[in-house]
C-alpha cells in the first residue's frame, strides 16, 4: 500500500511546498529546452531536432521511463544580426505499475540579440509556456482495506478516497543566455532562468493544493574548445534551486577527430563523465556523424539507494540533428558564438 501511496504523493504533489522537483536527463546538455528555454537556438545551423529516453530503477521497481522531443528553428529578424528561435518541448514521463504519467507540451521562443559588430557575442532572452497533465490507473491501486486475513481480494473495495486521477496545469518559464566567443576556437555560453513562474496551483486525490509547484532557478554553462588539429574539449554544468532542493549536474567530454572532410564539420568521437552530485557518476559516449550526434550513457548510483539498487542506476539514449536549411550567408556562418 506504501509504494502506491507514495506515487500518488509523487504526482498530485499533496506534500510540503518545496519537495517537487522536475524531471532531468543524464545528458542533461543534449536537451537544452529542458534546461533552460534561453539555450533554444544555441547552435550553428537553421535547424536541431533532439530526442532522448532514459529507463531507470529496473533494477529495483517497474521501470521509471522517461521520452523527450525538442525543436528548435532559427530565423533571421533584420539586418543587425540578430534571430529568432521558434521551438518546442514535449516529453513524457512514466513511473510504476499504476501507470503514473506526466505528459509536456510546451512551445518557447527566444530572441538573440547581437552586442558585437563582429557577430560573435549574443544576449537570448526567452519565455516557454505550455500544459503539463498527469494522470495514473487507480484500477491498479492495491490498497490496505483490500486485505482480508493477510490475503489481497481485488473485489473488495476501498474507502480510501481518491476523487482524481488526473490533472493539468499551464506552465510558464523564461531565462536569459550570455554567449560569446572567448577566441577563435573557443565558445562559451552562461544563462540563467526560472521555471514555474506562475506558482502553479494542482490537485491532488483529495482537493487543491495551493503554490504546490514553487518556482525553479537555474544557472547553466557551456565550454567548447579545441586544441591541437584533431582535440576537443566540452563542459557543461547546471544548478538547479526549488524550494528546499538543490541539484548540481556537471562534467566534460573529450573528442576526437575520426574523420575530416574539406568543406564540412569532421566526424567526432567524444568519451567522458558527468556527476550528479550526492546521485550519480555518469560515463557517457558521444559520436558526430555528419548531421548527426547520437549519445549513450549509464547512472552508477551513488547514493543511499544504492543498497537496494547494486549501484544500478539507468540507462540514456539521445539523437540529434543538425542542418541549416538554406544556402550559407555571411551572417549566420559567423555566429561561432552558439556552436556546441
Amino acid at each position: 500500500m506504501r509504494k502506491y501511496l507514495m506515487y500518488i504523493i509523487l504526482m498530485f504533489g499533496c506534500y510540503q511546498s518545496g519537495l517537487a522537483q522536475d524531471f532531468t536527463f543524464s545528458q542533461f546538455y543534449e536537451q537544452p529546452i529542458l534546461r533552460n528555454p534561453a539555450l533554444a537556438g544555441v547552435f550553428t545551423g537553421d535547424l536541431r531536432v533532439s530526442t532522448a529516453y532514459r529507463d531507470q530503477w529496473s533494477s529495483i521497481t517497474v521501470p521509471f521511463r522517461t521520452t523527450s522531443l525538442s525543436i528548435e528553428y532559427k530565423i533571421p529578424v533584420n539586418e543587425k544580426d540578430d534571430y529568432l528561435t521558434l521551438s518546442s518541448q514535449m516529453s513524457v514521463d512514466a513511473a510504476g505499475d499504476i501507470s503514473l504519467k506526466r505528459t509536456q507540451f510546451k512551445p518557447a521562443l527566444n530572441f538573440h540579440k547581437s552586442l558585437s559588430g563582429n557577430r560573435d557575442t549574443y544576449l537570448s532572452g526567452a519565455f516557454m509556456f505550455g500544459i503539463v497533465s498527469s494522470h495514473f490507473d487507480a484500477s491498479k491501486l492495491i490498497l490496505g482495506d483490500q486485505y482480508r486475513n493477510s490475503a489481497y481480494y481485488p473485489s473488495n473495495p476501498s474507502a480510501q478516497p481518491i476523487v482524481n486521477t488526473g490533472y493539468s496545469y499551464w506552465d510558464l518559464s523564461s531565462g536569459l543566455c550570455f554567449s560569446t566567443n572567448i577566441n577563435a576556437r573557443t565558445n562559451f555560453y552562461i544563462a540563467t532562468g526560472m521555471t514555474h513562474v506562475t506558482n502553479p496551483t494542482i490537485k491532488s486525490t483529495t482537493g487543491s493544493v495551493p503554490d504546490a509547484i514553487p518556482p525553479k532557478y537555474s544557472i547553466n554553462t557551456g565550454l567548447h574548445t579545441q586544441f591541437g588539429f584533431k582535440n576537443h574539449i566540452k563542459a557543461f554544468a547546471d544548478y538547479f534551486a526549488q524550494g528546499g532542493n538543490r541539484q548540481f549536474l556537471g562534467g566534460m567530454l573529450y573528442g576526437v577527430n575520426i574523420r575530416e572532410y574539406n568543406n564540412a564539420e569532421p566526424d567526432i568521437l567524444y568519451v567522458g563523465s558527468f556527476l550528479r552530485w550526492g546521485d550519480a557518476i555518469i560515463p557517457a559516449v558521444n559520436i558526430g556523424l555528419s548531421h548527426f550526434n547520437v549519445g549513450i550513457s549509464y547512472d552508477i548510483n551513488v547514493s543511499k539507494l544504492n543498497v537496494a539498487s547494486n549501484w544500478r542506476g539507468g540507462l540514456e539514449l539521445t539523437i540529434s540533428y543538425i542542418d541549416f536549411l538554406k544556402i550559407r550567408n555571411t551572417s549566420i556562418d559567423k555566429v561561432r558564438c552558439t556552436r556546441f
